[in-house]
């Protein structure tokens, strides 16, 4: 038996291998804390549900593209040899381009796929595509969609931002309030785009605890935040929190309290955004007493804090989650006016952060150094959509759709290719996305599992999983670099996705412009010569590709501490922020101009279409939480033992509070069915004070496991909230995800509970 070093987006292990099986994982001893997600290697690799062989959808092999289409998710898949799955991708591909054009391919692949630099799926099949002419893409990202279009309007890009907030060091020293909307949850700290060395949000919360720091919390569920930070709590009806951030910035105001030095020397728009916050606009003064009609939480609770907002050096935060709503664009927008009336921006220990613990690197020391990756070329078509609109596109071919003050036309789409992500994981209103998934000809996917996307596709080309490749694993936002060697033979005959775009691209005439002639090994060290040039511009000193290899691993020195828009404070004209002004925008001009009802020139407080005070709570009373899980990255390796283990009768466990359970008359581990008129699904319950009363939580990510196989409207066996949550955009600016949006109710299921088939592979016809 040998111990092999891995990697991952959610940490670094040492697998243990014995007659070519995985069978121990024991964490990296230079990671502080471990996720238990590494776990799920042992049988996930293995796990019957692989996908082992090339597989087509019964009438797709048989009639060609277009057949029966409403049969996908219920056929027989035939197994065929690699050559004829590479002649029929390319064939229709081929037909596709010719007959319709490229941007009848839609190929935007979202998702996290592996964390190496080389075999990352997303860029493997955007350069592929971008090779044969290019295809229809998707822009945005699930995690942050109307933030990362607000926020260029209002005080910079949302990546770039990420990359420079303040770090741990810093504020353990300075900061001695964070209030925090939405949690500081260490359980989405686990991961990392790219990989993580070592895991460091929970040292710098524990820290910054250790050295004084208040915490404040306002969250419908106490575990957005760790037990040992002691946070003063606060229950909120969700969707409310811009309601509080308004109140609290209506009591600096009428307190005297706010930095109108700051606010006249580095933003604009103060004086637009006044009349609205003191109510000349529309009757209502933003105060305290009427944010408490809102949240629930008492005028009293928010007036005192604002006042010690005033009087120490804070930090507000507030998670991705609160923008994944309607009107999600206000919330970090408004967050960031708050912090402007402080006036403590570019201050150490004080200003915003928007995501700590969102990722693992989010906080780290700065070193502005990018890792090598994958050059994508160049993609000749001009179509796009925002990420979460794939139904749309699919519904509504040659429909208008607005986005970031502009209209645009969803195109014809005949092809859906998707690589390294699972739709059926990350979009609403999985029902309509299965209404949407009946219309292109052809679906081709590259999957490593039978889950919900390979079952409900026309061709299946078997992926690998990571430790059954050789790649380099590295993070922007971390100092560990590794060398990711091959630990187990692939399972049946899976295959590389840069070995399938390559038989793919030989069958259509492209081999040549899409691999250059390398081979894996070629690009990985090609890959590494550039991250030594680039790390010897900073003056660091990386071994040859050959010691590295050898080695398995390499750290850079610790970079610098930051603090977000340091440089800005000192000098805002030397240092101007990317927006029109240059300034931070508490009013866009920009925005304004666009004149959309749904996202007006500075934040305000929106009623969502569904929330716990709206007319939709009374048919249903629950607000549900999709929250992302603690045993899995989204829903990779749902199938593995961290993620199984976490089950409730082998579905995804739901927490309800204990008055709302009491009610319905439900016990701790029951089968209860969750619905609304978008869907139902089953889900076993878990009675805890964790939520607040009027709130559940399901978290994402189970696989969808309908009762019916194909059917719209089926009964989900498996716990996946995303039949329940809404596909509308956050607004015309952003068309972000809103998920964070949704009502339900729950009832005990009765009747022969249905058996979870989805970890089972579907009937396979043998070669």
């Amino acid at each position: 038996m040998e111990k092999r070093l891995t990697a991952s987006h959610w940490g670094t292990y040492y697998l243990s291998v014995d007659q070519g099986k995985i069978t121990a994982v024991d964490p990296y001893e230079m990671d502080p804390d471990p996720s238990a997600i590494g776990q799920s290697f042992v049988d996930g690799i293995q796990h019957p549900c692989r996908v082992k062989r090339p597989a087509v959808r019964k009438s797709y092999l048989e009639k060609g593209p277009g057949a029966a289409t409403d049969k996908r998710g219920a056929e027989p898949f035939v197994e065929v040899e690699w050559d004829t799955a590479f002649e029929l991708v390319a064939k229709e591909l081929d037909r596709v381009r010719t007959d319709f054009g490229n941007q009848s391919i839609f190929a935007g692949s979202y998702g996290w796929a592996s964390a190496g630099r080389f075999h990352h799926a997303p860029s493997q099949i955007h350069r592929f595509m971008n090779s044969i002419g290019g295809y229809t893409k998707s822009v945005n990202t699930y995690s942050y969609a109307a933030s990362e279009v607000i926020l260029p309007h209002v005080v910079g890009m949302m990546d770039w931002l990420l990359s420079q907030h303040t770090s741990w060091p810093v504020l353990e020293k300075h900061c001695q309030l964070m209030v925090m909307f939405g949690g500081v949850a260490l359980k989405n700290g686990q991961i990392n785009a790219g990989g993580v060395g070592r895991h460091s949000a929970r040292e710098g919360l524990l820290a910054c605890k250790k050295a004084g720091t208040k915490f404040v919390n306002f969250s419908p569920i106490r575990e957005d935040v760790d037990d040992a930070l002691d946070a003063q709590h606060y229950q909120l009806v969700p969707n409310s929190d811009v309601a509080i951030m308004l109140a609290l910035a209506y009591h600096l105001y009428d307190g005297g309290r706010h930095d109108q030095e700051f606010l006249n020397k580095y933003c604009v728009g103060f004086d637009q955004f006044k009349p609205y916050l003191l109510g000349k606009t529309d009757g209502q003064a933003k105060d305290a007493d009427w944010a408490e009609r809102i949240s629930g939480v008492e005028a009293s609770v928010i007036r005192d804090l604002a006042i010690e907002m005033a009087t120490k050096r804070t930090m507000i935060t507030a998670s991705w989650s609160l923008q994944r709503a309607d009107h999600g664009e206000q919330t970090h927008w408004m967050a960031i006016v708050l912090a402007a009336m402080l006036g403590q921006i570019g201050l150490p220990g004080g200003g915003f952060g928007l995501g700590y613990a969102g990722v693992n690197g989010v906080g780290h020391q700065f070193r502005n150094f990018t890792w090598a990756s994958l050059d994508q070329g160049v993609n000749n078509v001009c179509d796009f959509i925002p990420v979460a609109r794939i139904s749309d596109l699919l519904l509504n071919p040659g429909g208008r759709f607005s986005y970031n003050g502009q209209d645009y036309i969803y195109p014809d789409t005949k092809v859906v290719y998707w690589a390294g992500g699972n739709p059926f994981h990350h979009h609403q209103d999985l029902n309509r996305l299965l209404k949407a998934w009946q219309k292109p000809d052809s679906i081709i996917v590259h999957e490593q599992t039978w889950n919900a996307l390979s079952r409900h596709a026309d061709i299946v080309l078997p992926a690998t999983m990571t430790a059954e490749r050789n790649d380099i694993v590295c993070a922007k936002r971390d100092d560990d670099i590794f060398a990711l060697k091959q630990v187990v033979e692939p399972v049946g005959e899976a295959k590389n996705d840069y070995d399938i775009f390559c038989g793919i691209a030989r069958s259509i005439g492209a081999l040549d412009r899409f691999s250059e002639g390398r081979d894996e090994m070629d690009w990985l060290k090609l890959f590494h010569a550039k991250n030594r040039q680039r790390a010897a511009s900073f003056g660091i000193d990386m071994p040859d590709f050959d010691s590295f290899w050898e080695g398995g691993e390499y750290s850079l020195p610790a970079g610098k501490d930051l603090v977000l828009l340091e440089d800005f404070r000192k000098d805002p004209e030397t240092h101007k922020l990317r927006t029109p002004s240059g300034l931070i925008e508490i009013y866009s001009e920009t925005v304004a101009s666009f004149k959309l009802e749904s996202c007006k020139g500075h934040p305000m407080w929106l009623e969502p279409k569904e929330w716990l005070g709206g007319k939709h709570a009374k048919k249903f009373p629950l607000h549900l939480i999709s929250n992302q899980p603690a045993t899995r990255l989204h829903s990779q390796l749902d199938h593995g033992k961290a993620s199984q283990e976490s089950k409730v009768s082998g579905r995804e466990a739901m927490t309800m509070h204990p008055d709302d359970a009491q009610e319905r008359s439900l016990n701790i581990g029951d089968i209860v069915r969750v619905y609304n008129d978008r869907g139902a699904t089953l889900a076993g319950l878990i009675i805890s004070t964790i939520v607040q009363p009027g709130v559940v939580q399901l978290p994402t990510g189970a696989w969808y496991d309908p009762v019916d196989p194909g059917m719209i409207g089926s009964l989900d066996k498996a716990g996946n909230p995303n039949v329940l949550t809404r596909d509308e955009g956050s607004s015309e600016l952003g068309q972000g995800p809103t998920a964070h949006s949704t009502l339900v109710e729950v009832e005990k299921f009765e009747g022969q509970v249905p058996e979870v088939s989805v970890y089972t592979p579907p009937e396979i016809i043998g070669l």
